[in-house]
């Protein structure tokens, strides 16, 4: 009869499931910019971005408004070793004068209450950080600041809506401060519901829910920063309260509240309001029992119809009341004392339907409680993008502790419900009091973090002033370099390159191209056709140059490279023809002809023996003369920056500058013959082969090189040598980041202090990482599983750290190189006596190409360096294999010229 009666209060799963789906669309409105304005589920950000790590220590103290009685707390948090904590709390009543009187005589009983506290415990002369867990509705704005939204619960004090509750505490304290030798201060506001997770964290690491479900009720979660739209940034995760209780609050519910909801929501304090919470929290499971048993009796189905004075009286029965007769057990002897102290004077047969009644309204509560939590779990699981999650929820409350079928009825709805989620279930010692401390000790771990970090990173950060002064530096290193009594002793060598000319669209034929400057090694045939149809084909073949030539013997490795050109020749089908060559030979070459070029010294891992000192050209003959099988006419030795500059030059005739930004970096441009005194002649230009990775070899640039720089530089093939390469360039970036992790992971800032074998490992932060970990496209939960694959077991907090590392050293490294590149265009727009140039940039390497942020900081370094230049930057297709073949090109067009 009792089940027919209450039908709609027995819920099925498929309901359950649909209930979590729309808290989900509700949760989704809450997190959204444009919707949370009208969204009932208010999903408000806590402002706490990190669980406790167990590193934290100190003495905190804490209060705690919200439920029957103000809490004072003093928390002690230990780190020798194993991590611990200590309470010792004190209790003050809450008298209905505070809880419904005005603003200030609240916060001035708190500020009483906190002062007798410290007294009692002898901390009046101490200062410690307070947290102030506050647990009604509060839109912060910040941690340790927050407007209250609605008073809930039995609270209706006046004057306290909108406002900042932290300031209004912080006033009342102060008024002690003056009389008295407190000293506080409150650098956090906490929701209970977050103090729970936080208890609960601090014990399980893998807890990240919390869960209250007593007078009140209330979920929150740690959502990913980049869901969050109501907050600035993208980077780690934040805590976020649902404020639940409001669920329902915009009908999204109405098919499920039944009459007794209905009339319970009329008599309430909030009519249409905390609808969620009405038909779960123990403020109102008595009072729902007491109406469905006063209609049930009216209609003569219980006590003989005879409704009692404890049955129309609103809140005679309690949810203690409803937990005691549930005791089955002690069979009915509880429910029949209970209802005989209500003057209900029940026979057997009430008193299993008033039980039964009991258990259908409590069973609900836990199902629609766990249909919630459902929805929080599978979003916390695909946020991870996991098939399956363990998880811990830390919880509180009176229902959840003291109902003797509460706990167990959720722990099986929730499994139910969410099948795909192994889910622990922890009740928190201590509460929201232990919690707000453990916030406050989080935020105070965090903020030293924040300084060290700061402080870590600081020389990275490079502003106008010295980027001025860099390329100021950099301008007269390049005039060094082209005087011949200064040359000897410049460091930017300045290099002529005899490339007198660029395209001009008459250039045709087949040439050939080589191309060594990395690991691998190129070959190819370039056919270019001049006139309207003019074009570029280009036929290629990759080789790869193992470690045991890149540094063994010369002859060992122009050996290699000729084997290589056999084979490519052979596959083309053209070993007999004798065409002309380019040979892109990235290495700093010094040249006395456009098909002569001494090495000057290897960069990029090459080592091989007999080289340095030695004309390239002249050793590439000696092995194809070794050989004996085909003959070339090398006719250009070619840098790659030069055929980045010829390539984009046969595009855009307003090219004259080369960059190159990849595994090493370099300039070269177009100077004019008369200021470039190595060389005879003044008319017309020349291009100018910088080699500005060696600028600063002389130690001008040493003040804004960081530790980091000289262990990387230290421990490289060339300690000394190609300094600003070392910190501009592709090669050396991810090793300057592993330094950098080492050092803050000593400081114990990173990986739980924990130094691993991978991260001992030189190179094995490749600046490829770099680049993917700093994509905007690219969750933390990715950067996880990037640093996983180098052996780096990291924290969400540590993704976030190493991402800005990363940055850091990306971002100088792209601000000093558009520092030195605005000295070569402020050179340009002098030399041609301009108060204004246009000029275009024809820039190659991975780094620029690649990286997300490097080429926009490099363009926007550049424009507020040099702001009477307009800049394009024109993307290079193939310089040192295209680029290789146009200079062969334009030296052959001009030869012919000059013969002519």
């Amino acid at each position: 009869q009792v089940d027919r009666y209450l039908y709609h209060l027995r819920l099925s799963d498929d309901v359950l499931l649909d209930v979590a789906a729309r808290f989900r669309a509700e949760m989704l409105k809450g997190l959204g910019r444009d919707t949370n304005p009208t969204a009932a589920v208010k999903m408000l950000p806590a402002f706490v971005r990190s669980l406790p790590d167990g590193s934290e220590k100190g003495d905190f103290l804490a209060v705690d408004l919200g439920g029957s009685q103000f809490r004072a707390h003093q928390v002690k948090v230990f780190d020798g070793g194993k991590q611990s904590s200590q309470l010792e709390s004190k209790f003050y009543p809450t008298p209905k004068e505070v809880t419904q009187g005005n603003g200030a005589e609240l916060f001035d009983y708190i500020a009483d209450c906190l002062a007798d506290f410290m007294e009692t415990k002898n901390l009046k002369h101490k200062k410690l950080p307070l947290g102030f867990t506050f647990s009604f509705p509060c839109k912060q704005t910040k941690l340790e600041e927050g407007a209250l939204l609605a008073w809930t619960k039995h609270f209706r004090v006046r004057g306290v809506q909108d406002t900042d509750v932290v300031s209004t505490l912080r006033k009342a304290l102060q008024k002690h401060q003056a009389s008295s030798d407190i000293d506080v201060d409150v650098l956090a506001l906490v929701n209970d519901t977050v103090g729970t997770m936080m208890t609960c964290g601090y014990d399980d690491q893998r807890c990240e829910v919390g869960l209250i479900i007593g007078t009140g009720t209330n979920a929150c979660y740690m959502e990913e920063m980049r869901h969050i739209d109501l907050v600035e940034g993208d980077e780690g995760r934040m805590c976020i309260n649902t404020e639940w209780g409001a669920f329902g609050d915009d009908g999204a519910l109405d098919d499920l509240r039944t009459e007794f909801d209905r009339e319970l929501d009329l008599g309430s304090l909030n009519p249409g309001q905390q609808l969620f919470e009405k038909m779960i929290s123990s403020l109102y499971l008595g009072e729902l029992v007491r109406l469905i048993l006063l209609k049930m009796t009216k209609e003569g189905l219980l006590f003989n119809g005879k409704v009692s004075t404890a049955l129309l009286t609103k809140g005679k029965i309690e949810t203690k009341h409803v937990s005691a007769m549930e005791k089955y057990k002690e069979g009915l002897s509880n429910t029949k004392e209970i209802l005989t102290e209500l003057n209900l004077f029940p026979s057997e047969e009430d008193c299993v339907a008033v039980q039964h009644v009991c258990t259908i309204v409590s069973f609900r509560s836990a199902n629609l409680c766990a249909a919630a939590l459902a929805a929080i779990l599978t979003r916390l699981r695909e946020n991870k993008k996991l098939l399956r999650m363990r998880t811990t929820v830390g919880i509180d409350g009176g229902l959840y502790k003291t109902h003797p079928k509460y706990a167990k009825r959720l722990h099986r709805a929730v499994r139910r419900l969410v099948p795909t989620c192994d889910v622990r279930f922890l009740l928190s010692e201590g509460g929201s009091g232990r919690g707000a401390a453990l916030v406050t000790a989080v935020a105070r771990r965090l903020a030293a973090q924040r300084r060290r970090l700061n402080a870590t990173l600081a020389p990275f950060l490079l502003p106008m002033a010295i980027l001025q002064a860099v390329k100021d530096k950099m301008r007269a290193e390049l005039e060094y370099g082209l005087k011949r009594e200064m040359q000897g002793k410049a460091t930017v060598k300045m290099l002529p390159t005899y490339v007198y000319g660029m395209p001009d669209g008459t250039e045709k034929g087949k040439f050939l191209a080589l191309d060594l400057g990395g690991t691998n090694f190129r070959v190819l045939l370039v056919k270019i056709k001049s006139g309207r149809r003019r074009s570029v084909q280009m036929y290629n073949k990759i080789f790869a140059i193992p470690l045991e030539i890149m540094q063994g013997t010369g002859e060992e490795l122009f050996d290699h490279i000729v084997q290589c050109i056999a084979d490519f020749l052979e596959y083309m089908g053209i070993k007999g023809a004798r065409l002309p060559l380019g040979f892109t030979f990235s290495f700093p070459c010094r040249q006395a002809s456009i098909d002569k070029g001494t090495l000057v010294g290897w960069t990029k891992g090459f080592k091989a023996t007999d080289c340095e000192g030695e004309d390239v050209v002249d050793m590439l003959r000696e092995a194809i003369r070794r050989r004996n099988e085909f003959d070339l006419d090398i006719v250009a030795v070619v840098n790659d920056t030069v055929g980045t500059m010829m390539t984009c030059g046969y595009e855009d005739p307003n090219c004259e500058i080369g960059l190159i930004a990849g595994t090493g970096t370099n300039v070269c441009y177009m100077e004019d013959m008369k200021n470039i005194e190595t060389v005879e002649g003044n008319e017309g230009k020349m291009c100018i082969n910088t080699e500005w990775g060696a600028f600063g070899d002389n130690g001008c640039i040493d003040h804004i090189r960081t530790k980091y720089d000289r262990e990387v530089d230290e421990g490289s093939l060339n300690p000394g040598k190609q300094r600003y390469e070392k910190m501009t360039s592709g090669m050396y970036l991810g090793e300057i980041v592993r330094q950098i992790l080492i050092d803050l992971t000593k400081q114990g800032l990173l990986f739980r202090g924990h130094i691993s074998e991978s991260l001992r490992k030189r190179g094995i932060f490749e600046t490829k990482f770099l680049s993917q970990i700093e994509s905007d496209r690219l969750a933390l939960l990715q950067v996880r599983r990037i640093l996983q694959q180098l052996g780096l077991d990291s924290s969400c907090e540590d993704s976030i750290i190493v991402k800005e590392v990363c940055g850091a050293v990306s971002r100088r490294a792209a601000r000093l190189c558009g520092a030195g590149l605005a000295a070569i265009v402020e050179k340009k727009r002098e030399n041609r006596g301009l108060g204004r140039l246009q000029i275009t940039v024809g820039v190659d390497g991975t780094l620029y190409k690649l990286h997300p942020h490097f080429s926009r900081i490099l363009r926007e370094t550049v424009k507020e360096l040099a702001p009477q230049c307009d800049v394009t930057f024109m993307l290079s297709e193939d310089g040192s294999g295209k680029g290789a073949a146009l200079i062969t090109a334009v030296a052959k067009r001009l030869h012919n010229v000059g013969q002519k």
